[in-house]
């Protein structure tokens, strides 16, 4: 399971070039999932929200304008809707977006995958190869002492891995909380990723123009504005 933490890794190296568009992604994300009920310790969505953003350094600035927003009963609403598609040489790419105008976007997302040498497929037709996954990375760790950790805690995990310096736990979806209390308890408050992600089971390699076109049309779907997040096969190191 360890390449697929490349993937993660893209997605962190990528806020520092697009901070403006993660911190609007995450605004619009904290909105909806604080409407109804802003307190986070009542919330289980808004907090796992929250979580994201402090992995992505989003300023408090902007997570409490979301959380009054959301509290003033503004009449925005938006829809999640997920697209699968296909890319160069088969690979597959789930688009996850928040949308209050769900045909601007699909047509948005089916534009982006036409134009770069993909098709947007039905849904179904890609997600199926991907598992949805807690992942948690750690720093200052080694895997001995998160495994022991996690043991004394009677939680069992699909993997644990090392790599940069960093141990990365991947996790069941429903153990996302019990796994963080897990290490908060042990004193481990800060995290450079803890997220619900999907997976790829399989990951191919592309090559020269191919790669190329893949990766231009995953920085085109990630720059649409009702896009939040983009899970692709492709390794890419």
């Amino acid at each position: 399971m360890g390449r697929k933490w490349n993937n993660i890794k893209e997605k962190k190296a990528a806020k520092d070039k697009n901070t403006s568009r993660i911190y609007a992604k995450f605004g619009r994300e904290i909105y909806v999932a604080a409407k109804g009920e802003p307190d986070p310790e009542i919330n289980v969505a808004l907090k796992m929200v929250l979580e994201r953003a402090k992995t992505y350094n989003v300023p408090k600035s902007i997570i409490d304008r979301a959380i009054e927003k959301a509290k003033g009963g503004s009449d925005e609403n938006y829809d999640e809707h997920r697209y699968e598609g296909f890319g160069p040489n088969g690979s597959m790419v789930i688009v996850d977006a928040l949308t209050n105008n769900v045909n601007r976007t699909a047509s948005e997302v089916r534009a982006a995958f036409g134009k770069n040498g993909g098709n947007m497929g039905v849904n179904g037709s890609v997600a199926y190869m991907f598992d949805r996954t807690a992942v948690f990375g750690i720093e200052g760790k080694n895997e001995e002492e998160v495994l022991e950790l996690l043991m004394e805690a009677d939680i069992d995990v699909r993997d644990i891995m090392s790599e940069d310096d960093i141990v990365i736990v991947y996790a069941e979806p429903d153990q996302f909380h019990t796994v963080q209390e897990a290490f908060k308890n042990a004193g481990i408050t800060e995290f450079t990723v803890a997220e619900l992600t999907m997976l790829p089971q399989n990951e191919v390699k592309l090559d020269g123009e191919a790669q190329e076109q893949f990766e231009k049309m995953i920085d085109v779907l990630e720059d649409l504005e009702d896009v939040q997040q983009v899970y692709h096969n492709v390794d890419l190191d």
